[in-house]
């Protein structure tokens, strides 16, 4: 998916801007970048690869170059970024999270206007490039990023930094965060609020859908108002948030545990023990602890100490092992327990099959799981948060194929819960990845925990909706 933070103070904003954009670490794990303002010393950019190292090792002996009041950083899982660009606008550094699915399309059309991209990864447009390619075509900062939301397919939000301020716009429908901190002479823009407590700052509020607003030491502007349609994402609470960060004021934290709390007074499974899989599975499966009145003990643990977080090794075979090698089964625990263990989502199965294996190997006498979300039965078109090339790369799709003939045959009913359909499918999910049973969250569960009305919430990969479209 990716991350970003950036700050403007009356004074140096180098460190605020190193370890907020370093809380932002867990949103992506490709690339990293850092641009600074100075009056005197103008632009200083750096972009790191992060998909061997991390975050604070590729940039904390380089900051005594940047200087400055302003600037901005970013994790992407995307293209190298920031893009800093000279224009009729002035010259400026912008930094995205974005999925843009016309990419080669624009790009066609801007060619043809005699407009050119000097910014290529792996022979690949850089989207970054694009989406200031397409400000540019603005006579104000307003006008080019409306520019952006007319032409995009997908989403794109967007941290700018000018000579004169910050300028923060979030997607037109809101399916990515921004939101705004405050702090003595200081304000701040993120996607985690997690990134705000340790460096002092308060929230404020969130930028809301298709908002623009500019950021300076003393104050907030804001250039455009919020529109009133609404489609943030629900896998931000489901998998990618951090446990301490709200979204809209609603703790991600809190709305894993409601959620299976929820899910566990509605289970009649027995079991002696509960156990979340790390990280993600952990505050779901404490809601499901108090809700199935069983105990949560830590069958397993994940390894942190030369595994924070996940990395991207050369080959298929090296990332397999990765995924084992950071999760620990606890025999001791495991040992002739029947286990609930409580996961964010399903996408492939591999590595939750593997999982269940050693959890069998090490003396578990049932393996239940609890997902906190529906089936994906449809990928994502709005957000990265996979990288699935396919549809068809999800297990339930791969199931459908298997039962129909045709992985897009009957959808609607394998979405219905409780359906024949479903039954069939998720026995069968079940089935092959070697489980004493299988429950997936029902929508409304999903909704209800979050707090907010459907209508303002994307649950496309589980139902294929959208209930607002683009104007």
């Amino acid at each position: 998916m990716g991350g970003f933070f950036g700050t403007i103070s009356v004074k140096d904003c180098i460190n605020d801007l190193f370890y907020g954009t370093d809380y932002n670490s867990h949103l992506g794990t490709k690339r990293a970048g850092l641009v600074t303002f100075d009056k005197e010393k103008g632009f200083n950019r750096a972009i790191h690869s992060l998909e061997r190292n991390y975050f604070r090792s590729r940039f904390e002996d380089e900051l005594e170059k940047f200087a400055g009041n302003c600037g901005v950083g970013v994790i992407s899982d995307t293209d190298p970024q920031p893009i800093i660009v000279n224009s009729h606008l002035g010259r400026y550094a912008v930094v995205t999270v974005a999925k843009i699915n016309n990419q080669r399309e624009i790009a066609d059309k801007l060619l043809a206007q005699h407009m050119h991209f000097s910014e290529q990864s792996a022979n690949r447009i850089n989207q970054t490039e694009l989406v200031a390619l397409l400000i540019n075509m603005g006579e104000t900062f307003t006008d080019g990023i409306n520019n952006v939301y007319n032409e995009i397919e997908g989403s794109c939000s967007m941290l700018i930094l000018t000579e004169d301020g910050i300028i923060a716009a979030r997607d037109l429908l809101g399916r990515t965060p921004i939101v705004i901190g405050k702090k003595e002479g200081s304000y701040a823009a993120t996607s985690e609020t997690t990134a705000f407590p340790n460096l002092g700052f308060e929230t404020v509020r969130d930028v809301g859908p298709g908002e623009i607003i500019r950021l300076r030491a003393d104050g907030i502007e804001v250039l455009q108002k919020a529109k009133d349609c609404q489609q943030i994402c629900s896998f931000l609470w489901v998998y990618y948030g951090f446990p301490s960060s709200d979204y809209e004021g609603i703790n991600t934290e809190m709305v894993r545990e409601r959620n299976g709390e929820m899910m566990g007074k509605e289970d009649d499974v027995e079991a002696d023990i509960v156990c979340g899989i790390p990280d993600s599975g952990v505050g779901m499966a404490l809601g499901y602890s108090d809700g199935h009145k069983i105990p949560y003990k830590r069958a397993v643990v994940k390894y942190t100490p030369t595994w924070p977080r996940s990395f991207t090794p050369g080959t298929q075979t090296r990332r397999d092992l990765v995924a084992k090698m950071k999760l620990i089964p606890n025999p001791a625990i495991l040992k002739n327990n029947r286990i609930v263990f409580c996961d964010d989502s399903i996408v492939r199965g591999t590595q939750l099959r593997d999982n269940v294996r050693e959890f069998f190997d090490n003396g578990a006498k049932e393996v239940h799981v609890r997902i906190s979300c529906p089936p994906l039965v449809y990928g994502c078109p709005f957000i990265g948060f996979t990288s699935s090339k396919s549809d068809l790369e999800l297990i339930t799709r791969q199931i459908i194929k298997d039962f129909e003939g045709d992985e897009n045959k009957n959808l609607e009913k394998y979405t219905k819960t409780g359906s024949p359909e479903y039954e069939r499918m998720v026995q069968e999910i079940a089935k092959r990845l070697g489980l004493t049973s299988l429950k997936f969250a029902k929508l409304e569960t999903l909704i209800e925990s979050i707090g907010m009305p459907k209508c303002k919430i994307c649950t496309h990969c589980f139902d294929g909706t959208s209930f607002c479209k683009k104007k």
